[in-house]
């Protein structure tokens, strides 16, 4: 199974040209996908920078044979009727399951920017890894007590969902709302998570133990395959405009299921069709010769 996860800048490259097509294009260029990550989606943000259209339209036109599925983090109406969205969106060409859309915590933090924040939840069905969630998400910037928050959120949606897993509901085919469902505990985490890897949000994450659950919790996908090296940056490469210096902030985790089953991670280091470089994550099987 063949991930990428790039935060777009809804699509917004540092030559200020709004493109979805340069998106897809970029992230075909490193991998032939399966599942396609994307944060800073817009929809009916006219007064952002290169005026985006209707990002989640554009880009499932672009990608027939996948399917698409939008959660609007920022979900508004204007005075004149107008609606905006802004959010994440998961395109994946794999059996998919259940589709679930989370919104995070918003805690109070008088006087700092922020905007809501979510997790979308794609449950696919990998032929070589079995049914598995993908969670993607991008946390808050500018507060750090809301973005420590999200973290832990999103801890508690994975404990949750592995304790269901392992004590799922009586089972049903009665083609209601209660039929069965898929439940795993092996998931991906991915996405923008605005925090270095020495971060507390970051830290929250790969703790071991964050809950009942603790022998599915996550694992920091680059170390598996880079071992000791330094996450490459995803940040801040070409762009000054959030602060000076390379950074990673853009991370896969890995429940412990899948962490053996993670071949190469890397980085388009070269890209500018955002202000982000795009994470790639190839998943094979266990025994890597």
């Amino acid at each position: 199974m063949k991930l990428i996860t790039w935060n777009t800048q809804w699509c917004c490259g540092l030559d200020g040209t709004v493109s979805p097509q340069r998106i897809v294009d970029g992230a075909r260029a490193m991998a032939d996908f399966d599942v396609l990550c994307l944060q800073e989606v817009a929809q009916g943000f006219g007064r952002l920078r290169g005026k985006p259209g209707d990002q989640p339209a554009q880009l499932a036109a672009l990608l027939p044979g996948y399917r698409c599925f939008f959660g609007a983090a920022v979900d508004e109406f204007l005075p004149d009727g107008s609606r905006q969205r802004f959010g994440n969106l998961v395109a994946t060409r794999l059996p998919v399951a259940r589709v679930q859309h989370h919104a995070l915590p918003w805690p109070a933090d008088g006087g700092v920017l922020s905007m809501p924040r979510m997790c979308t939840v794609v449950t696919v069905l990998s032929p070589l890894l079995g049914a598995l969630r993908v969670m993607t998400t991008h946390l808050e910037y500018y507060s750090a007590p809301q973005r420590l928050a999200q973290a832990l959120s999103l801890c508690g949606l994975h404990d949750e969902a592995c304790a269901v897993a392992a004590a799922p509901p009586q089972p049903s085919d009665d083609g209601s709302p209660f039929q069965t469902k898929v439940h795993t505990p092996h998931a991906v985490l991915c996405g923008d998570f605005n925090a270095a890897a020495s971060d507390a949000a970051i830290a929250a994450i790969v703790s071991p133990a964050h809950g009942a659950n603790a022998a599915h919790g996550f694992r920091n996908a680059w170390p598996l395959a880079h071992g000791s090296t330094p996450h490459a940056p995803t940040f801040r490469l070409f762009d000054t405009t959030y602060g000076a210096g390379p950074m990673a902030c853009d991370f896969v985790f890995v429940s412990a299921g899948l962490a053996p089953h993670v071949l190469q991670v890397q980085v388009d280091l070269q890209t500018r069709a955002s202000d982000h470089q795009p994470v790639f994550v190839e998943f094979g099987n266990a025994a890597k010769g």
